[in-house]
Formats: C-alpha cells, sequence, structure tokens
C-alpha cells in the first residue's frame, strides 16, 4: 500500500493540535512527522526548507506538490480539499472564514504571550502579565458573547473555527487559565472535548501537559 499524499510536521502544541484535530475529525489519511522542539529540530536544514521561519505545523500534500504553513492556511486548505468544515453557504463560509480570522489575528497570539509572560518570563514581568490577562479576557468575553446565541462559532454548525479556536484554549486549560465564569464558551468548550476526533488529536504527537 502506497503511502498517503498528505505528511504533517508537527509538535504538540496548540498549533499543531489544531491539524490533527482536523486531520481526526475528517478521516484524511496522512503520515505524521514529529519535529521535535525541545531538541532543535525546528532549526534542522531538513525542515526549514519546508518552512524557513521555522515553525510548526507544516503540511506537504505530495500529489499536489504543495507546501503549507501557518495553521489559518493549513486549515482551510483541509477544508478545500475534503469540501468539510467550511460552511454549505456564503454566509456561513464567510463565518468561518471571519471567525478564523479572528482567531489567528487576535485570540491565538494574545494567549501565546499570556503563557509566556505567565508561565516562562524570568524574572517576572508584572506589566506584561497585566497586559495579556486583560487581553485575553476581552477575547474570551468576545467568543463568550458569540457563543451565547449560536452553538458553535459560524452558526449552526461545527467548523474550522471551533476546531482553531479549541487548540489554543485546550492550552490555555492545561495552564489553569480560568475561562469558567464565560458560561457560554464553557459549555461550548465541553462540546467540543468531547467529540472522538478531537480526543484523537490532542493526543497526537504526543499529549502536552503544560510548562
Amino acid at each position: 500500500m502506497s503511502a498517503p499524499d498528505l505528511v504533517l510536521y508537527t509538535d504538540s502544541s496548540p498549533n499543531g493540535f489544531k491539524i490533527t484535530i482536523a486531520l481526526e475529525e475528517l478521516g484524511l489519511p496522512y503520515t505524521l512527522h514529529h519535529v521535535r522542539i525541545e531538541q532543535g529540530e525546528h532549526r534542522a536544514e531538513q525542515f526549514l526548507a519546508l518552512n524557513p521561519s521555522g515553525r510548526i505545523p507544516v503540511l506537504v500534500d505530495r500529489a499536489a506538490d504543495i507546501v503549507l504553513f501557518e495553521s489559518a492556511a493549513i486549515l482551510l486548505y483541509l477544508a478545500h480539499l475534503s469540501g468539510q468544515l467550511l460552511g454549505q453557504g456564503p454566509q456561513e463560509r464567510w463565518a468561518v472564514i471571519t471567525w478564523l480570522m479572528y482567531h489567528s489575528a487576535s485570540m491565538g497570539p494574545l494567549l501565546g504571550q499570556r503563557v509566556h509572560f505567565e508561565c516562562f518570563d524570568s524574572p517576572p514581568n508584572p506589566c506584561a502579565i497585566h497586559r495579556y490577562q486583560a487581553l485575553t479576557e476581552a477575547t474570551f468575553a468576545t467568543l463568550d458573547q458569540r457563543l451565547a446565541s449560536h452553538p458553535w462559532l459560524a452558526g449552526e454548525a461545527y467548523s474550522m473555527a471551533d476546531i482553531a479556536t479549541f487548540g489554543w484554549l485546550h492550552i490555555a486549560r492545561l495552564v489553569a487559565f480560568d475561562f469558567s465564569r464565560y458560561t457560554h464558551l464553557e459549555a461550548w468548550y465541553a462540546r467540543v472535548a468531547q467529540r472522538p476526533g478531537v480526543q484523537r488529536g490532542i493526543r497526537l504527537p504526543a499529549p502536552a501537559t503544560g510548562p
């Protein structure tokens, strides 16, 4: 049997989990290469040839001779390839894209900075911690408001926007960032976490354990 056309290079991280979740949800065959960031494998010449910024994830579609990096671009490509998780009509499709871009431009980067300053920066920088706590709480409130009137971020159907957002909130929960007071967001998180494809995706290539 020939190897799958899709090859994913990733590590156990929020951006990586977005893609393993999507692939598991879609049921697409793929080969997984574990890029061990703690061992510097993301700086190896072979990996930099795929992504010059040295960041995971990277998806290669050997059949189409396409190399993709940046998690949102990969999610959009997988949605296009499968015809799933990107909405059925123009309104829903653009809602998916809008909330995916909100995650990529706002929520993900802000949570990443909060994780760094709260969990890893030494000595602690109180001003930076306060800034990113305030900014991430604002994103939680925005998501909560949206989910108060919609079961999923794009509306009535689970989509790539939910997958992307869950990838970072999974890490937020692991490092004990509490968003439980945002009751609609908390309920949405629980619904996503129960999905079998999500449960498989967050264990690939290995479960994250937090700092």
